[in-house]
């Protein structure tokens, strides 16, 4: 049977039966379901503020078009980022008039705070960091430098639903923190995302952002009293960013089960670990100690990446790439050649199964054929 890199676990019964509830209420959209997501969120993170919606991506967005007009920032201000990462990270600058400026990253595949304090100028308005895998890298690092510089700290927490560093979920400490739910991750629905804020202002003003600039959403309106609950005004030019009932349904449930699920997937890494150090020719990413990582990836490096994919493939095991360098795209060309380690990286690094139906037998498996084919 295939290993493949990811296969999301859902609760099907219980999914069902949440998603029951909004149909058999008439309620898909923005409602009863993502107000309870966004209390349920908070609750389990410890964080101030969290809005559903309807991708990582549009919170990105969403976090720099709000700062742009909230703080004056021009059209070609600058955000240093990763070229390792999933492109929306870097589309999301791209859409707000913003100059995406690379940085390097470090053995950990976050970003390096020496090297992104070489490309801070004095357009530099913002960091956007990315947790590669769950993983913290030099985060601690990155915020004093955020801090000490007056930028703005975005924290791309896709793969981090459940990390905790320090004792704390984080998101605690940056400006604005954006988690993925999408498909394949670890708190998995369809596609859907949320957006926490340090600030009362910017989670108020982002509810507006989501819904077009309208300052009353519809559920609100609905459960208005008195014969005025149509009337709102538009303040803005928004988006039709939120998420809606039926993902926040499913997101209720699969939150139930988000730690448990990652202590598996932190135990398939210790399996991992186990078989695979020591062996001259496979690097291991090293994980940040205090780190208690949600181990969304389990990454590996080594010299003959495609060959050993290739060779996977033809024992039915499907490992994938996270990521290859943005600035190998036609998008992100003018990066090119400034970031050495994080193209060394992308060329090398190689992501294992890591899902709730990967079993001892399945790692052994795998690092058998790993061991065999690494060169």
């Amino acid at each position: 049977m295939a290993i493949q890199l990811f296969v999301p676990n859902f609760r099907v019964q219980e999914c069902l039966k949440e998603i029951q509830e909004c149909l058999e209420k008439g309620w898909t959209g923005l409602g009863f379901k993502t107000n309870a997501m966004e209390e349920a969120w908070k609750s389990y993170t410890g964080l101030p503020y969290a809005h559903f919606l309807g991708s990582n991506t549009v919170g990105l967005h969403l976090a720099f078009e709000l700062f742009k007009t909230k703080y004056g920032w021009a059209d070609g201000d600058e955000v240093i980022t990763t070229p390792l990462t999933f492109v929306s990270t870097n589309h999301a600058i791209l859409y707000s008039g913003l100059t995406p400026v690379f940085a390097d990253v470090d053995d950990s595949l976050c970003l390096d705070p020496d090297s992104i304090a070489e490309r801070i100028t004095d357009r530099t308005r913002a960091v956007i960091y990315v947790g590669l895998g769950g993983n913290v890298g030099q985060y601690d690092k990155v915020v004093a430098l955020c801090k000490e510089k007056g930028i703005k700290l975005v924290l791309d927490a896709a793969h981090m639903s459940g990390t905790r560093y320090h004792g704390r979920h984080v998101g605690h400490d940056a400006d604005v923190t954006v988690f993925s739910f999408q498909a394949v991750k670890n708190l998995p629905t369809a596609d859907s995302g949320m957006i926490c804020f340090q600030e009362a202002e910017d989670d108020e003003r982002v509810r507006k952002m989501t819904w077009l600039g309208i300052n009353k959403d519809t559920f609100a309106r609905t459960t208005t009293q008195g014969a005025y609950k149509w009337m709102y005004d538009v303040e803005e030019v928004g988006y039709k960013y939120h998420g809606n009932s039926i993902m926040a349904a499913i997101g209720l449930v699969q939150l139930k089960y988000l730690d448990n699920d990652n202590a598996y997937r932190r135990q398939l890494a210790n399996w991992y670990e186990e078989l695979l150090s020591g062996h001259d020719n496979i690097r291991l990413t090293p994980i940040t100690e205090g780190c208690d990582s949600s181990r969304h990836l389990f990454q590996i490096r080594v010299k003959n990446r495609d060959e050993l994919m290739l060779a996977l493939h033809e024992h039915e095991v499907y490992p994938g790439v996270h990521y290859r360098d943005n600035t190998e795209y036609r998008m992100y060309a003018s990066g090119k050649g400034k970031c050495p380690r994080a193209h060394a990286a992308s060329n090398e690094v190689l992501s294992l199964p890591m899902h709730m139906g990967i079993s001892r037998n399945d790692v052994e498996f795998v690092c058998e054929l790993v061991r065999k084919y690494a060169a």
